[in-house]
């Protein structure tokens, strides 16, 4: 939550295993040329989709003998091969999960690329000098042919710190290696961790101000997942409820989680925002309602405009709704104005940590969005749910 606004939310379905960043040992079921894409068994109850796009470097090199560029799939993969893939995206409708061989290790601090030589630093981290400083130790502790990306938690961590994080990212993926090794059968190698420990690796940092749970286990296991990860200056930001009223109504998550899955969102002035996704793309249309508050008309709709420009990022995010969206803002008869909305636009898409661009006003006025895709929206999600 942020200022009292619920923007994100995640779910852990009991039962369910993790599966997108797991890792698996796949044998390639069929390989499809005219698609440019394979088909590989991992053991589950689906195989994995993997594009000639999401195939590593090295394995293109050393299957097809061919350095640089992009040899056909046909060359690199034949049906019986064995590899080593990661989940890339859950299964989404009637698609089969997507796989990829660009495998990606995320700690604290580094996400680990065993298979690609590259160095890059996360956009979130911003300032231009601390960028350098975490590009030259990176530099400094990655092998030959292995890469690094580091995550906006590294931002100010120590050096120590950050070779340490390191250090039990290569010894993972040794790990898995060995375990490759062992047999033939498709099969987990790595599985991803639970939605709990994976935020509190990725998400907290000292911009969080309090993580609340209701659970006095799940306390216990948190603290020591926080030692665990040498981040014990922030035990003490981690809170046990234990009040009358479930955690969830107490902040007001229950109530925004059921506005958000409704078609028709208000908007404080007065005016409302419909939604609609389609398998396609999601449509958002602007109305000013009964949006008064401003004698000027073009004021009215500038203030309907510029509300929806702030809670249209954040539905997103809440929404999990990903792809292309459109948007159909109210007209307006200035320019002036048109930018200002705009800008308010982009500056509230940019807060997301998932790539979200305004991409331009086509010639009908409607607004184009792209956000890239994580899985299923919230309302699938939830859907799957109460058919479980």
């Amino acid at each position: 939550m942020e200022e009292g606004r619920l923007v994100e939310v995640y779910f852990d379905l009991p039962g369910k295993r993790v599966v997108t960043g797991s890792i698996y040992k796949g044998r390639v079921e069929t390989v499809l040329p005219g698609m440019g894409a394979a088909f590989v068994d991992v053991g589950e109850r689906q195989a994995l989709f993997l594009s000639q796009n999401e195939i590593n470097p090295a394995l293109q090199a050393q299957r097809s003998g061919r350095r640089g560029g992009r040899a056909p799939i046909q060359k690199v993969l034949r049906a019986g091969d064995r590899i080593i893939i990661q989940v890339r995206r859950e299964a989404m409708g009637k698609k089969n999960p997507q796989g990829t061989t660009k495998i990606s290790l995320p700690g604290r601090y580094w996400v680990f690329l065993p298979k690609e030589d590259r160095v890059a630093v996360s956009r979130r981290v911003g300032d231009s000098t601390e960028v350098r400083r975490l590009r030259q130790i990176a530099k400094e502790i990655k092998g030959k042919g292995e890469g690094v990306i580091a995550r906006t938690a590294a931002k100010s961590a120590s050096k120590d710190d950050l070779e340490r994080d390191f250090r039990f990212l290569v010894g993972t993926w040794k790990g898995i290696e060995e375990e490759a090794g062992k047999g033939e059968e498709p099969r987990l190698l790595y599985e991803g961790m639970d939605v709990v420990r994976s935020l509190l690796r990725d998400r907290f940092t000292g911009e969080i101000g309090k993580v609340i749970v209701d659970d006095e286990r799940e306390q216990r296991d948190i603290l020591e997942f926080l030692r665990y990860l040498h981040l014990g200056e922030l035990k003490g930001r981690v809170s046990l409820y234990k009040g009358p009223m479930p955690l969830f109504v107490k902040h007001d998550v229950e109530r925004q989680l059921r506005e958000a899955l409704q078609r028709r969102v208000p908007l404080k002035g007065g005016g409302f925002l419909s939604i609609d996704e389609t398998e396609a793309l999601t449509a958002i249309d602007v109305n000013t309602g009964s949006n008064v508050r401003h004698r000027n008309q073009e004021a009215a709709i500038l203030n309907t405009n510029v509300e929806a420009s702030r809670e249209i990022p954040r539905l997103l995010r809440l929404r999990r709704i990903s792809g292309i969206i459109v948007v159909d803002f109210v007209d307006m008869a200035s320019s002036a104005n048109e930018q200002q909305m705009v800008d308010v636009l982009q500056e509230e898409l940019a807060k997301d940590r998932i790539p979200a661009d305004f991409i331009d006003i086509t010639q009908l006025g409607l607004v184009e969005i792209t956000r890239r895709r994580q899985g299923e929206s919230l309302a699938t999600t939830m859907d799957s749910m109460e058919e479980d």
